[in-house]
C-alpha cells in the first residue's frame, strides 16, 4: 500500500517520531507544487506534521507554529511555506495582508486552520484531517482534494 492509500484509510501515529515519519513519506511523494490543508483542533499535531515535511525537504532550521507571524518560509531542497490562518478574522484579510501571493506558487504550502481561508485555496488542495483518538494516538486522514 502506498502513502496515498494509507492516508485515505487513515493512519495512526503514536509518537512525535511516527508523525514526523508519516509526514516525511508524504513529503517525498508530493508534486513540486502542492497545497496541504491541515484541519483539526488545537493540539492534534498539525505543526508536528509540518516538521516532518520540513525534514523531507532537507530543511534544517527549527520549524514552529507561525500563529503570531501568520507564515514562516523555510528553504531546503524544496521550499515550504507554513501558514497559520487561526488569527485571521475574515477571508478578506488574505487580500488585505497580501497573503494571496503565497497561496498558489511553485512550493509546498501547508495551511493550518484552512477553513478560515477556504475560498482562497487552490482547487487541487489536499485536505488532511488530524484528530486524537485516544491519549497518544493521533489520526491523520486524507479526505479529498477540494
Amino acid at each position: 500500500m502506498n502513502i496515498w492509500q494509507e492516508l485515505e484509510q487513515g493512519v495512526l501515529a503514536t509518537s512525535t517520531e511516527a508523525m514526523h515519519a508519516l509526514a516525511r513519506r508524504l513529503g517525498e511523494a508530493l508534486p513540486p507544487a502542492a497545497t496541504l490543508a491541515l484541519s483539526g483542533d488545537l493540539g492534534v499535531g498539525k505543526t508536528t506534521f509540518v516538521q516532518g515535511l520540513a525534514t523531507a525537504f532537507g530543511i534544517r532550521e527549527r520549524v514552529t507554529s507561525p500563529t503570531f507571524t501568520l507564515y514562516n518560509l523555510h528553504r531546503g531542497s524544496r521550499t515550504l511555506v507554513h501558514l497559520d490562518a487561526y488569527r485571521l478574522e475574515s477571508p478578506d484579510q488574505v487580500e488585505d495582508l497580501l497573503l494571496e501571493d503565497f497561496l498558489v506558487a511553485p512550493y509546498c504550502l501547508a495551511v493550518e486552520w484552512p477553513e478560515r481561508i477556504a475560498g482562497w485555496l487552490p482547487a487541487d488542495t489536499l485536505t488532511l484531517t488530524l484528530s486524537i483518538e485516544a491519549r497518544g494516538r493521533h489520526r491523520v486522514q486524507l479526505f479529498h482534494s477540494r
